[in-house]
């Protein structure tokens, strides 16, 4: 049988996952998108349309989920709307090709081995997706069921898991309704085994929801997390460097006091570290005069050895028993950013591409990368584990800078850039995921929203509107996680997709 799905069907196919992610949050469009798109590419004529297919339907998946960026190329990339529109395309176009090498591994291999040999088909692709040219893992399927009952094994397995429990109930849905081309696709049996593992295993998934997989440590901190709603066209205008400053300054005064720690958001100080000395200085002063600390995303660059770097540095009381700040240039409770983003951060082939547009030239494009596991942030005695921006999206990198003293997971960020897009929410999402399947808080500050306290559950637990300029305190109760996820990461999936893979070629031998 051969099935031929005209191009705009995959195309909706894959755009359709875009209303799976937050803010939508409809977690079932995956269970019909991806069995109707393996169908399609196990029946088609040939490979060259089973690849086609793949590629289609990354553009959906791609262009409406990622609409938001253009939001940044048109707004801050200075070009005419043709060429922001292609630049676009090019990188929905590059992210296609994953999902069209999957459908091309996936054709080749239908007749020799059984369907569920997709699952590590899948993961391998999108893992690889979450590596080349430093990793854009995005849109990953996983988090789509946050808000599912699935989300009950994110403990466990973490979001790349969830990615194989997905594939796997697409195959079974496959199965159940016989669309699929095997020896068995007639055995009654496995038609019911399908079905049966089809409310299984969602059902196994929403008992897990309930374990609780952290224990109160009798510690709690009150945060005050500042959001300062600066315009991303006038962040970085040397004119509006001090009222910026003194922005955030008269947000935080009235909280120096009751909070224990303040926390600014991404390069909440427009003006290079090296050159704010005196106001730095006044903060440290403020804080451990009042009992407390500020966290702060700050550039930084130094003419010495030319580096740069986006940083968050700690200012104010370091421990507890301080009796004044401990700030000072360099000093080493900081953190610099070890994950850049392209293109925003650092330049491919610069020397070429800087000249071209002004897209390729923002301010601050060319970091230097901080180390992959750096120490925990201190700050009035907590320590944090921190990461800006991007960063969220990689869990082994958050799992190499948490230690069995992190209080909670940190992320600062500023989302100025995609206006008032579903980006910021695919954002937010990334980090709920991360509290989710470490079993810890995660604190996210933000210039513009979403600003967020996130339980070791994945649920927001506070939160301040985008677009305003406000203080969110919240009294946080942190705890110990014990989740299986934090202890062993992906390893759990790469032995269940190694163990599944062995059975595969077993069979197909005997």
């Amino acid at each position: 049988m051969s099935v031929n799905l005209p191009n705009l069907t995959i195309f909706i196919l894959g755009g359709l996952l875009t209303l799976s992610y937050s803010p939508f949050n409809i977690w079932l469009l995956p269970f019909i998108s991806f069995p109707i798109l393996l169908i399609a590419i196990i029946h088609s004529p040939n490979v060259k349309q089973a690849t086609r297919n793949g590629f289609i339907f990354g553009l959906g998946w791609f262009s409406f989920g990622l609409s938001w960026i253009h939001n940044a190329i048109a707004d801050f990339g200075g070009l005419p709307l043709f060429f922001s529109l292609l630049l676009m395309l090019l990188l929905v176009a590059y992210l296609a090709l994953f999902p069209a090498l999957f459908s091309w591994l996936t054709f080749k291999t239908k007749d020799k081995y059984s369907l569920f040999v997709v699952i590590p088909l899948w993961l391998s692709v999108e893992y690889l997706r979450s590596v080349l040219l430093t990793g854009f893992p995005w849109l990953s399927i996983g988090y789509s069921q946050l808000t599912s009952s699935l989300s009950g094994y994110a403990p466990i397995v973490g979001e790349f898991g969830l990615q194989a429990i997905v594939v796997l109930l697409s195959c079974l849905i496959v199965i159940a309704f016989n669309m699929h081309t095997t020896k068995t696709k007639d055995n009654y049996k496995y038609k019911t085994v399908s079905i049966v593992a089809l409310f299984l295993i969602p059902l196994a998934g929403q008992s897990l929801t309930y374990y609780q997989w952290s224990e109160d440590n009798k510690k709690q901190i009150n945060l005050a997390l500042v959001q300062g709603n600066i315009a991303q066209s006038i962040k970085w205008q040397p004119e509006n460097e001090v009222p910026t400053m003194v922005k955030y300054y008269e947000l935080t005064s009235p909280h120096w006091q009751s909070a224990d720690i303040v926390i600014w958001p991404e390069a909440a100080i427009p003006r290079l570290e090296i050159s704010s000395n005196d106001f730095l200085s006044d903060m440290d002063k403020d804080a451990s005069e009042s009992n407390t600390a500020l966290i702060t995303g700050i550039v930084d660059y130094q003419p010495n050895t030319t580096y740069a770097f986006n940083n968050i540095v700690t200012l104010g009381k370091k421990n507890t028993t301080d009796t004044s700040g401990h700030y000072q240039y360099l000093h080493n409770n900081r953190y610099s950013k070890h994950h850049l983003l392209p293109f925003g951060e650092f330049v491919p082939f610069e020397s070429i591409l800087r000249k071209l547009a002004p897209i390729f030239d923002l301010p601050f494009s060319s970091f230097n990368r901080g180390e992959y596991q750096q120490d925990n942030l201190i700050a009035n005695g907590y320590h944090i584990a921190p990461a800006i921006c991007f960063e969220i999206a990689f869990p082994q990198q958050i799992s190499a800078n948490l230690t069995d003293n992190s209080d909670f997971i940190l992320t600062l960020s500023n989302d100025a850039w995609f206006g008032d897009s579903h980006g910021p929410w695919q954002h937010l999402q990334l980090a709920q995921m991360r509290a989710l399947e470490f079993a810890m808080p995660v604190v996210r500050v933000t210039n513009n929203g979403v600003t967020a306290v996130i339980d070791q559950t994945g649920q927001i637990s506070a939160s301040i509107n985008q677009n305003i300029a406000k203080v969110l305190t919240y009294p946080l109760n942190l705890s110990t996680s014990h989740a299986f996820y934090k202890r062993f990461g992906n390893l759990t999936t790469w032995l269940l997709m190694f163990l599944l893979t062995t059975i595969l070629f077993w069979r197909r031998k005997k």
